[in-house]
């Protein structure tokens, strides 16, 4: 089992950051894939970024702007987030992939962009 905890989340106005930090714990050196996913109201969850063997994968809507980092020696995930739009605004998950194909999420964290 892998239990993930996200923070970092909130408010911020059109054009601000936040990072964003996963902290994973439990059976990590299974953990082969790391990312973020998000869901806005009323939206299917939508893949963000991904991170795997130090390459990584960034969704069209936010290639530029947000940028992806694992510390395998913190067991984190971090999601640097710039240049907000209000299109940003969602709930923000962590999600883990094992090497026997297992998946795990975290309770989700709320981004806010607003002016």
């Amino acid at each position: 089992q892998v239990q993930l905890v996200e923070s970092g989340g909130g408010l911020v106005q059109p054009g601000g950051s936040l990072r964003l930090s996963c902290a994973a714990s439990g059976s990590i050196d299974s953990i082969r894939r790391m990312g973020w996913f998000r869901q806005a109201r009323g939206k299917e969850r939508e893949l963000v970024a991904q991170i795997e063997s130090g390459m990584t994968y960034y969704a069209d809507a936010v290639k530029g702007r947000f940028t992806i980092s694992r510390d395998n020696a913190k067991n984190t995930v971090d999601l640097q987030m710039n240049s907000l739009k209000l299109e940003d605004t969602a709930v923000y998950y962590c999600n883990s992939r094992t090497s026997d194909l297992r998946y795990f999420w975290g309770q989700g964290t709320q981004v806010t962009v607003s002016s």
